[in-house]
């Protein structure tokens, strides 16, 4: 049996960052490659600085150490895609065939793609917004992850290449900073709150939106990854829900460990993106094909998140 050699493109993100540290965990450091632009402070493993805008560089970092499956992780979100939507275009669509095109030529046993709720838009369901509807995207993050959604499903039909994704919603972890999203609010609400500082939120009180804690993105982007070839019935990308919550019914909760939190609200452009996508997530496809279900709750994921920081800020 070939060992499994794992090359991360864009290690260096939010999720990117916890992901290479369960990968390592599950398969062995010597079998797991990191990359990004440069290489992360304290990062403990292998890497390789990578443009994934590069094709040539990416194929000769797979020629050299064999790679067998690959997580591309690299792309420009929809907060920050919105500043420059030309070059957030070019840098999430080329890098992705890059991957998909090295993929092919090389034979990748599997590749995972991660796509995102921003795909959706105005004329998807609000209240439960299911597997197969229209997708609409209100911002180029959207756009280029919706485009990718079409390309992985063409490779796949095309040529055989197996290529896995999930729609992420916003995705809430101590573990790293937050990548310039629209949902990043939910993260760093409680950077504030255990500064003892009040958080002032981009977003109205009332908007909800799906999340997920990232304990559970990395557990089902593992048991995506890891189902049977025959389980993996959607080939664009599988709805992936945690919960749903509004900023003011997480302040609540913020409230209930921290009493003294304060927080304000001045909505700015944020508000129409986060005002175009659902806000409740059908994910019941991924449950039926490879057995996803999620594991916290609101308050799970409140207490967690203000006990991990507050052992940060007394480590630091």
């Amino acid at each position: 049996m070939n060992t499994t050699k794992i090359l991360i493109v864009g290690a260096n993100g939010q999720l990117g960052s916890v992901l290479t540290q369960a990968l390592q965990n599950k398969y062995g450091f010597e079998n797991v490659i990191a990359s990004d632009l440069r290489p992360k402070l304290g990062f403990d493993g292998y890497f390789e600085e990578l443009d994934a805008t590069n094709f040539q560089a990416l194929q000769s970092i797979v020629k050299k150490y064999q790679i067998t499956q690959i997580y591309h992780l690299a792309a420009i979100l929809s907060a920050n895609g919105e500043k420059d939507p030309l070059r957030t275009w070019e840098i999430n669509m080329r890098s992705l065939l890059n991957v998909l095109e090295v993929g092919r030529i090389e034979q990748i046993d599997r590749i995972f793609y991660p796509s995102t709720i921003a795909v959706f838009g105005n004329l998807a369901p609000k209240e439960v917004c299911p597997q197969f509807t229209f997708l609409d995207p209100s911002t180029v993050y959207g756009i280029s992850k919706s485009s990718g959604e079409n390309w992985a499903n063409y490779y796949f039909n095309r040529y055989g290449l197996d290529v896995r994704s999930l729609r992420y919603p916003g995705v809430i972890g101590y573990q790293s900073l937050p990548g310039g999203g629209t949902t990043d609010y939910a993260i760093d609400i409680f950077h504030k709150a255990v500064a003892d500082e009040p958080y002032t939120c981009f977003l109205a009180k009332d908007t909800r939106l799906p999340m997920i804690f990232m304990d559970d993105a990395i557990k089902a982007t593992l048991q995506l990854m890891e189902a049977p070839k025959e389980a993996i019935k959607t080939r664009t990308s599988y709805n992936l829900a945690g919960l749903s919550f509004t900023p003011e019914e997480i302040a609540t909760e913020i409230k209930k460990v921290i009493p003294n939190f304060v927080i304000n609200y001045e909505p700015d452009f944020r508000q129409n993106i986060a005002a175009s996508w659902p806000q409740i997530i059908d994910d019941k496809e991924a449950q039926a094909d490879w057995n996803w279900q999620s594991s916290y709750t609101l308050k799970d994921i409140v207490e967690i998140m203000i006990h991990e920081l507050k052992q940060q800020l007394t480590f630091a």
